[in-house]
């Protein structure tokens, strides 16, 4: 509303007015002289501080009345009233000055207006104070319940944290005037989750009040709710969901799942055989549940390999078995974590054992040769049946079957079923120093079981042969040749061998003679 025009239609009615008609020009003019003194005189307004409750359902609500100490109560003066929301919120009666709201009003949409206020005189039409500026503040009810804006929320912590570790803050808004009374002052309380949670009234701070171990349990939900007015009655509350996740910590070692593990192995089986699995548990997951295997007492034949993608502990052969020699095995295998947490007691460290009993199983293996290479000689021209010597292989298993022997790779020499070598013919050292055969041993109860060993025969020299001239021989003497002189040097073709092989225990004591004819010619003088 204008209050200018208001103004003009004020003093155009008062001109209307049958009073004023029959003034007479003194009167007006005292009437003038009245007001020029109390423009001069102190003014003040006079009011008291406005407010409107909001949410109020009433068509009309007084809000306050505005007065100037210069109202004399005879309709002289008018009141005007501008700014925010009059005419639309506010208005104002003319005459007394009463403020009110037409309007039902939300504080948390606008919480207070500020407008102006202006005392006219109606004869005048001019202010009698001066234009003054005021604030009718809308009085806050509790129409807003706590909001959890940030919910729901969700969190970690470690299990078997302690009590009281802080899990959480959360915090909710009221829009309700937190200078007003108790409207937006929350309290904040647990619905769900005890005993193993807790809530701190003022705060929001969720907090631990008993140990949880992820083992049995690893995610809780906790349910809290706000509440104003403190928690008295009549207060509005809002609720929100925690999800609480307990991460994993080492406070578990691993344990195996069977206290005694039997596992056969044959006495065959190469370095490098996989024997068994042994398995232990950890109730914790991820690096915590890594574990390694060992064997405790050292063993130099077994081992234990870790499968970091099974966690499996896989028995291994080192060393080779022999079921005649040893017939079973006990060792004892230990597990322990990967990684060590600060929650495990080092005291428990030292890991879980198991004992593993590994029986030798009996293999049909083959012959065993006393040595793997023979050496033996004979002498060159010895007779048929001739002993050479003497080879020797045994079954090594319980069973102890009688073995058969052969010689393959030469038709000179032949084997006994006691393993002893004849020469089926005699031998020439001039044709071959050395025979290389191979003498093969054969169970009897199983052919398929065979092995083989290499005898080196070397043949010793006898002398055997005469020495022979290279060529014939002419030659020529002087009739009168002197007694003793020489005529010719005759060399025989005595082979170098048996020069050197005359030292030899096999070699005939008596020598070969040699015969040559020399044709002699006479010269004559």
């Amino acid at each position: 509303m204008n209050c200018y025009i208001s103004l003009h239609l004020l003093l155009g009615l008062a001109q209307l007015c049958p009073c004023h008609t029959d003034m007479t020009n003194s009167k007006m003019h005292e009437m003038n002289q009245s007001l020029r003194s109390q423009l001069r005189a102190k003014r003040s307004w006079v009011w008291n501080r406005f407010f409107v409750q909001e949410e109020l359902t009433v068509t009309e609500q007084h809000v306050g009345r505005l007065t100037s100490n210069l109202d004399e109560g005879n309709a002289s003066l008018v009141y005007l009233l501008s700014g925010d929301g009059a005419g639309t919120v506010f208005t104002i009666n003319n005459r007394t000055g009463d403020i009110t709201a037409i309007k039902k009003l939300d504080r948390e949409e606008k919480a207070y207006y500020k407008l102006r206020a202006q005392v006219i005189n109606i004869y005048t039409g001019k202010p009698v104070e001066p234009e003054s500026e005021f604030v009718i503040k809308v009085l806050d009810i509790n129409d807003n319940k706590p909001q959890f804006l940030d919910g729901p929320y969700e969190t970690s912590i470690p299990e078997m944290s302690p009590e009281g570790t802080s899990v959480i803050q959360v915090t909710a808004t009221d829009n309700d005037d937190p200078s007003h009374g108790n409207n937006a002052r929350l309290l904040y309380t647990i619905l769900q989750g005890r005993p193993y949670f807790s809530v701190e009234p003022t705060t929001g701070i969720l907090r631990i009040s008993s140990q949880m171990d992820r083992e049995a349990e690893d995610q809780y939900l906790v349910v809290l709710q706000a509440t104003d007015m403190l928690g008295l009655p009549g207060g509005l509350s809002g609720t929100t969901t925690v999800t609480i996740n307990l991460s994993d910590v080492n406070d578990n070692r691993p344990i195996f799942q069977l206290g005694l593990y039997h596992m056969n192995v044959s006495e065959s089986a190469p370095i490098g055989t996989s024997i068994g699995i042994i398995m232990a548990d950890d109730s914790d997951i991820g690096e915590n549940a890594k574990m390694n295997y060992s064997i405790e007492d050292g063993s130099h034949i077994f081992d234990i390999i870790t499968n970091n993608e099974t966690q499996e502990g896989i028995v291994v052969l080192k060393k080779k078995l022999d079921y005649e020699v040893q017939r079973q095995y006990s060792i004892r295998a230990k597990v322990t974590n990967s990684f060590i947490d600060e929650y495990f007691p080092k005291d428990e460290n030292s890991g879980q054992t198991t004992v593993i009993k590994i029986r030798v199983e009996d293999a049909d293996e083959p012959p065993v040769f006393s040595h793997l290479e023979y050496a033996m000689e004979i002498a060159e021209e010895t007779p048929y049946g001739s002993y050479v010597g003497t080879v020797f292989a045994r079954d090594p298993d319980i069973t102890n079957s009688p073995i058969r022997y052969s010689i393959v790779g030469s038709n000179l020499f032949s084997i006994l079923d006691n393993g002893t070598i004849i020469i089926t013919q005699p031998l020439d050292r001039e044709t071959a120093v050395w025979h290389n055969i191979t003498v093969i041993a054969t169970e009897k109860n199983n052919s398929q079981q065979v092995s083989e060993a290499h005898v080196y025969v070397q043949v010793l020299n006898v002398n055997d042969h005469a020495p022979e001239f290279f060529q014939y021989y002419e030659t020529y003497v002087c009739e009168n040749a002197n007694a003793g002189e020489q005529i010719i040097f005759l060399n025989e073709n005595q082979k170098e061998e048996e020069k050197i092989s005359t030292t030899k225990q096999y070699i005939d004591k008596v020598p070969k003679s040699v015969q040559w004819t020399v044709a002699v010619n006479l010269l004559p003088l």
